[in-house]
């Protein structure tokens, strides 16, 4: 069977290393990444004994030696940062990943980078901790947001991005040419049969996601609720809420785009692929004990479905069903629900307060009822 991905190479790394963790679901893996049980044995075998070495179709040289001279450290050092704009500390942890002896002490290689103007002053002045909170597990929690758009060729590029709130690790990385929601429903069935189901998504109050600041259901939350995902926002004017996917846009910044032009949305997006998989699988990260977010992520149990299940209520409740403008009627009152919700059943149901109902749109609470008020929403 085929490796389904950018490239043959990442693809079967990104395999092993998500494969070599405790626990690790490998058939579940398999069927992910499209290969037979059979060719995803035999890879591991060979990639616990050979390294990336044993990934490739034909053995390659060593990347280093013994005997290694001062300059060819110093040249690796360079290209390292050349081509991943990285500081020290993770240039350091890459080359011991590469298996080169005598790697340098951190300090020393920053050394090398300042005496062949590779560090910038200004910019190492602002660079400063980001300090979070963090999710216990994978797939607690993916933050997704749009990052700003920028031009290629005669268009737009809209990168969509998603990471994992735990690992750090990139689920989507896409270059979109618009944020219509259809476009993003397209990208989330996309990465969901890939890496499975989140427990819960965050995102800012922005289309499509958001409903002009009320934090009701759009199109595409509404999906992702179908799909028994739990939907929150960010607070307004507050982009620490979104702070991973924030971080991962600042970097995305640093490594590639402040470099690098693009003919057209295709030629980002090979871009795009090839440094989602340094950052996944190469990238030493502060935050992770400078190991790479690959090594902290296990795609999710929770498998997209092939249909999306029906929304069922209990028979206490009662149901309504939301017209073409994103409204119901309760009571001889008009009720505000949201468009994403138009022509699916929502539950309207009493709480411990007289008067007070809550509708819900499978799990999610869209809005409040209150019988008492003049004029409801």
């Amino acid at each position: 069977m085929p490796w389904m991905a950018r490239t043959t190479m990442s693809a079967k790394r990104e395999f092993v290393i998500l494969a070599s963790q405790p626990g690790a679901n490998i058939r579940a893996l398999c069927r992910s990444f499209g290969v037979s049980p059979t060719t995803a044995y035999e890879l591991l075998g060979r990639y616990k004994t050979r390294g990336d070495n044993g990934l490739r179709e034909r053995s390659r040289r060593p990347l280093s030696s013994p005997s290694r001279t001062e300059q060819k450290l110093v040249r690796t050092i360079l290209e390292i940062r050349d081509e991943t704009h990285w500081g020290a500390r993770k240039i350091a942890r890459r080359m011991r990943n590469l298996g080169l002896s005598d790697v340098p002490h951190p300090s020393t290689i920053h050394s090398v980078l300042q005496r062949h103007g590779r560090i910038d002053a200004a910019a190492s002045e602002q660079h400063q901790r980001w300090n979070r909170f963090e999710h216990d597990l994978p797939n607690d929690l993916w933050q997704m947001d749009f990052k700003g758009w920028f031009k290629v060729g005669c268009g737009l590029c809209h990168p969509l991005t998603i990471v994992d709130d735990h690992s750090r690790f990139s689920v989507c990385l896409q270059a979109c040419s618009d944020q219509a929601a259809q476009t993003v429903e397209q990208r989330l069935q996309d990465v969901f049969e890939r890496y499975g189901l989140p427990w819960r998504m965050t995102m800012d109050n922005g289309s499509p996601w958001g409903d002009d600041g009320t934090r009701r259901l759009t199109r595409t939350t509404a999906f992702l609720v179908r799909l028994g995902i739990r939907v929150s926002h960010s607070r307004p004017y507050h982009p620490q809420t979104q702070g991973k996917d924030e971080r991962f846009h600042r970097t995305l910044d640093q490594e590639l785009l402040n470099w690098t032009t693009f003919r057209d949305l295709v030629e980002a997006q090979r871009a795009f692929d090839r440094w989602r998989d340094r950052y996944n699988l190469d990238r030493p990260h502060e935050a992770l004990q400078m190991e790479a977010p690959a090594t902290r992520y296990q795609p999710s149990p929770r498998r997209m479905p092939a249909v999306l299940p029906p929304i069922e209520y209990e028979p206490a409740v009662e149901v309504r069903k939301v017209d073409a403008y994103g409204y119901i009627g309760f009571h001889g009152r008009k009720v505000r629900v949201g468009r994403g919700c138009s022509g699916y059943p929502v539950a309207i149901r009493p709480t411990v307060t007289d008067g007070l109902f809550e509708v819900f749109f499978c799990h999610h609470r869209v809005v409040q009822i209150n019988l008492r008020d003049a004029v409801n929403d």
